[in-house]
Order: structure tokens, then sequence, then C-alpha cells
């Protein structure tokens, strides 16, 4: 027989020689792959070895991108400085005083505390400062046990004002932004220097010194919603563990406030990069690039001639009777279909003819809005069946137990659910109010009002907009007071706007979701992001849907055009655009003394409109706070919010 063993050791021998060609064959591709795509990525490579063997640091300030209206009109820029940054070297010694002393000259300001000075004393006079304890002194001291801080803070308090006197205050000034913060931040020591200032910086070649720009935003249409668009500094300390999680280094600047904080990150510029070199120069090696442009819904000329519209009105009320409240008022116009603001203003008078622009408050501040609300109060009698199209009943007051009488502004006879909304019948809205609570109404009757009956007006409410947050693409929006107590009483005020308080951009959000139809939308500033010279825009979503039948919703549409065309709201819309609306009048306390008690009535007016009705392009509301107040000897009320909306609209319209 025959060995097999011959034969199985030749083949293994053969199989084991393929298998080690095979795996030098594979082991090889893997090198020259890794070798090509090496090859291909060398500068990613490179770049990586030297932040591997090399110490890189970030500039202090970028570019930001710049602020757009919707027709490429700027609104934010930046405006280039000339500055002179310090950045601690402890890889070597130098004398800083000799940097402060160079550096003085060039500083314009010389306001400095008695305490930095002090500092600059301990380290410039150091001789006088150490002979302000003797010998004697200071070993009777030791021997007490004090410590070193205790024996400087006794030096200190012995420096004298003559001794301070004889400092240089500007170098005691520039010691301190050198050595403020921390030892590792880019410190921003002069700023706004000219050309040849520069130069002579330059060619001083000072240890630790940058030489770069510093980026200022500019405003090219001076305070025009100034407060809306924010401002930028340094991160704020209670936010600073928030921003490193992002990636912020703790020196960067950011928007702090509004829309700079809101749409930072497109904003933020990317800083430029140093090298630090052998001779501890730092040397430029990346520039400083500009963040993204943001383009907004705001139409900038519409924004300016609104502005002025406000404080020409306000000056003029001012002037009338019973106006010693009346400070401000606001104004929003936006695009009904998709939330999309337009203009967005406030101006409140500060004396004679010092404006503050107060758009702000659009967003954070609440008022009882009156009927202005009635639009959607009386779509609670639809919804659960209390009244339907049509429902006549014949106006008068309501008498609850224990409650004043309530009546309409005056009896308007029998109306139906349209006419209570031209002529803002309170009567109407009350008896949807007790017919929520499951009874009818009997005089002195007890209704007995419930939680439950507050939030189905209040969930309905929201559906729309009002006491509910917006959304709008700002921080710091505030919702408006939810009253706590429930009663009889209080049921009916909220059925008329004179409960719960809503804040200006809530009610733009009501009655934009009535002119689209039931459909809510966020209201937005931001209308896209250029890329790349291309505008890239961003897409508005449904934010809700009012649950209400689409015939109800064109119903309450309808006694809206009714109010603005022969209601109480005629005259502030020209007619012939065919507008729908809601004016409301409503009762509040003011603080007339800042001493945080609501000490007098005042009145409130409130406007909200779309047109035209069947097709809306625009929806304008405004507020004006305090325009009157309770006055036993004079009753008369400015009719300035009239006078205002018709200014915007005509505009608007050109008429």
């Amino acid at each position: 027989m025959y060995d097999l063993r011959y034969f199985k050791n030749t083949n293994n021998g053969e199989n084991m020689k393929k298998c080690f060609i095979c795996v030098v064959t594979i082991l090889f591709l893997i090198v020259a792959f890794n070798l090509t795509f090496i090859y291909k990525n060398q500068n990613f490579y490179l770049k990586k070895l030297d932040e591997k063997t090399n110490i890189f640091v970030k500039g202090p300030t970028a570019p930001r991108g710049r602020i757009l209206d919707v027709s490429g009109k700027v609104i934010v820029d930046n405006k280039k400085l000339n500055a002179v940054f310090y950045k601690k070297d402890n890889s070597f010694k130098y004398d800083e005083l000799l940097i402060v002393k160079s550096l003085a000259q060039f500083l314009r300001d010389d306001k400095v505390s008695e305490t930095d000075l002090k500092k600059y004393f301990k380290i410039s006079q150091k001789e006088s400062y150490d002979a302000l304890l003797s010998n004697e002194e200071i070993n009777e001291l030791n021997n007490k046990g004090l410590s070193k801080n205790k024996l400087d803070y006794i030096k200190m308090e012995r420096i004298t004002s003559d001794m301070l006197d004889k400092l240089n205050k500007k170098e005691a000034l520039i010691y301190k932004k050198m050595n403020d913060g921390y030892n590792y931040q880019i410190k921003m020591i002069l700023n706004d220097l000219t050309d040849q200032e520069i130069a002579q910086i330059t060619e001083m070649a000072l240890p630790g010194i940058i030489v770069d720009y510093v980026w200022e935003r500019t405003y090219p249409y001076n305070d025009t919603m100034k407060s809306i668009l924010g401002s930028v500094g340094r991160i704020p300390e209670n936010e600073l563990e928030e921003y490193l999680k992002k990636g912020y280094k703790i020196d960067d600047t950011v928007g702090v406030s509004y829309l700079e904080k809101e749409y930072d990150e497109l904003l933020k510029g990317s800083n430029a990069i140093y090298k630090l070199e052998k001779n501890n120069k730092l040397k430029k090696v990346e520039e400083a690039k500009r963040g993204k442009d943001i383009v907004l819904s705001i139409d900038i000329d519409k924004q300016v001639y609104i502005e002025n519209v406000l404080q020409e009105k306000i000056a003029n009320a001012k002037k009338e009777a019973n106006t010693k409240y009346y400070k401000e008022s606001y104004a929003i116009v936006s695009n009904p279909t998709n939330g999309s603001i337009i203009a967005m203003a406030g101006k409140r008078l500060i004396k004679d003819d010092i404006w503050e622009d107060v758009a702000k408050n659009i967003i954070n501040t609440s008022y009882t809005m009156g009927s202005v609300v009635k639009g959607a109060t009386i779509g609670v009698g639809y919804k659960y069946n209390i009244i339907d199209m049509g429902t006549k009943m014949k106006d008068g007051c309501v008498k609850l137990y224990y409650v004043p009488k309530k009546c309409s502004f005056k009896n308007l006879g029998v109306i139906n659910d349209l006419q209570a909304l031209q002529n803002s019948s309170n009567y109407y809205q009350f008896k949807i109010a007790i017919g929520l609570t499951g009874k009818k109404y009997k005089p002195n009757m007890k209704l007995n009002a419930t939680e439950e009956d507050f939030l189905k007006y209040r969930n309905f409410l929201a559906s729309f907009g009002l006491g509910k947050i917006t959304n709008i693409d700002l921080p710091n929006e505030e919702n408006g007071i939810i009253g706590k107590v429930i009663s009889d009483d209080l049921l009916l005020n909220l059925a008329i706007g004179q409960y719960d308080t809503y804040t200006p951009i809530q009610v733009a959000q009501y009655i934009n979701t009535i002119a689209a139809d039931g459909k809510k939308y966020s209201p937005s500033l931001l209308k896209g992001v250029m890329e790349d010279n291309k505008l890239s825009v961003k897409e508005k979503q449904v934010d809700g849907i009012v649950d209400l039948e689409e015939d109800y919703l064109k119903r309450i549409k309808a006694g809206l055009n009714l109010v603005l065309l022969k209601g109480t709201g005629r005259g502030h819309v020209d007619a012939s655009i065919n507008p729908a609306g809601k004016t409301g009048t409503s009762q509040s306390f003011y603080d007339s003394n800042n001493d945080n008690i609501s000490d007098v009535e005042t009145v409130t007016k409130a406007f909200a409109a779309f047109m035209p009705v069947d097709n809306p392009l625009y929806s304008v509301v405004v507020i004006s706070p305090n325009v009157s107040y309770n006055n036993p000897s004079n009753s008369y009320t400015s009719n300035v919010n009239r006078k205002i909306a018709r200014a915007i609209t005509d505009f608007l319209f050109e008429k």
C-alpha cells in the first residue's frame, strides 16, 4: 500500500505557500491603499502633525454674518477696527511693565478705579510699596501668624491718594486690561487705532502683543428695531457651561440677546488662528472667516415708516386729555398665510423728543386685550353647541348672585352671531359662558363655574394662539398671566377678554389663525440663510389646527368683516380694502409711581385685523396701553390706536 502521508505533506506545503503569497499580496494591497489614501489626504495629516507638534492660538474675534431684510438691504453689518491684543506667555520671562509703558501713549481713556490704581502701584512702585511696612512691623505681624495676604491688605490700606496721584493712569489702565480674566485668554488692550499707530506698535515687537482687527456691529438704520436685533458680547457666566458643551471657547464673542442670540450659530464667524513660533512670536496661519448672512422677512422700509408713524401719533396724543400715563404703542405687520413678520415696532416716549425702542416688549409683556379676542370666544359657542349660525337673542344685561350687573356698552336689541361680533355684544358672550356651565340664565343665579369651564375657554383660545407661547424665533418669549381664581364673575370676564392677559405677538398669531382658516403658524422673523450666494429658504410648518368646522371659521371671518365695515371698528381701515378684524378696550391698573403697586385704573386699546378678507395679504395688530385713566372730571379717551391702524393700513395698500 502507498504511504499517503507523503502526498498529504506535499499538498500542505503547496497550500501553505499559496496562502503565504495570498496574505502577502493582501497586506501589500492594504499598505498600497493606505499610502495612496495618505498621499491624497496629505494636507489633512500634515495639519494633524502640525497640531500635535506645535502650539496654536485662536484669534480674539471674527466678523459675524450680516442681517439682511427681505429684499437684501443690510440691517446689521460689521466695521473693522485696528486693535492690539495681549496673550500672556509664561514660557519665558519678560518685563510686563515695559509693555505697559510702551502702549500707554496710544490709550485715549484714563478712567481707572482706585483699586486698580493701587494694584498698579504695588507692581510699578515695588520699593515704595514694600516700605509701607517696616521690618519691625513685619516681624511682629509674622509672629502673630498673619498671612502674606493679610500683610498685603495692610499695605494696600496705607497707599495714600498723594501716592496714587503721581501714577500714570493710562499705564494703570493698560496693566488692568492685560491682567484681567484668565491667563490663557487673549485680551484686547487697544482698539480703533490708526494705521500709523498700528505700524508704530508693530515695530516695537513687544512680547505677547498681537496686532489684528476687532469687528464691531454697525446699524445702517440706526436705532430701527434695535431691541429685536439684539446685541453681542462675552458669554454670560450663567450660560457658560451650555456654550462650552456646544464647542464655544470661554472668551468667544456671542449673540447675547434676541436675534443675535437666536441665530448665533449661523452668524458667528471662524476666528483667525495663530501659530506660536520658536521666538515666542505669534504668526497668523489662518484668516478669520465671516459667519453666514441671514435674511429676515422684515421689510425695512415698512419697518422705518411704521416706527415713524408710532412716534408721530404718540407725540400728538400726548397733547390730548387723560394721556398722563400713556407712553408707548406697538404695531405688528405680518403675512397671515404663514406667520412671517414684515414689521415689528414698539416706541416709548421718554421725554421731549427722546424715544426708546421697546419692540422686545411685543413678546414679553402682556395686557388685558378686551373684546379683540371675541373672534375666538364666540367660537366656544359654536364648538360646544351653545349657539349656531344665525342664533338670535335680545341684547341686555346679566345679573349673577352677588355680582354687579354686566352689560354691553349699549343695548343692541335683537342680534344674531354676526351682529354680536359687529357691534361687540358682551351680553352675547356672557350667554355663551353661562351655557358652557350647562345652565340657563336666570337673574341672580349662581353659575358654580368650575375649573373645567375655564379650561374649555383657555384651551380653545390657545388653539388660536392666545394664552400660549407662540414659539416665535426669539429668546425670552413670555406667556401672559393666566388667572388662578375660579369664580362666576371671572368666567364672564374671560369670555370678553377682561381676565387673562396676552402678549401682542399672541394677538398677531390669533388673528393670523383666523385669516388662515384655522391653521396656526408660529410667527417668525427668519426668511432664510445665504449659503454660497444663494438663499436657502426656511420652510414654514403648521403649528396646529383649530378644532372647529370650516363653516364656523368662515362665519367668524364674516362677522369680523362686518366689524370693520360698519361696526365698532369702522374707520380703522379703508373699507375699499375689504378688511376683517376686531377692536378691544380693556381696563387694568397701572403702577404710577414705580412702587410695584398698581394704583391707577387705566384703559388699553387693542386692534387686530387682516385684509382683504377673502385673500389676506397682511395682518395688522396695534396695541396702545394706558391711553387714558379713570379721571372723575373727564372721561375722554384718545383714539390714537385707530389713527395708528389707519396710517399703517393706508400705507400698506397705498391709499
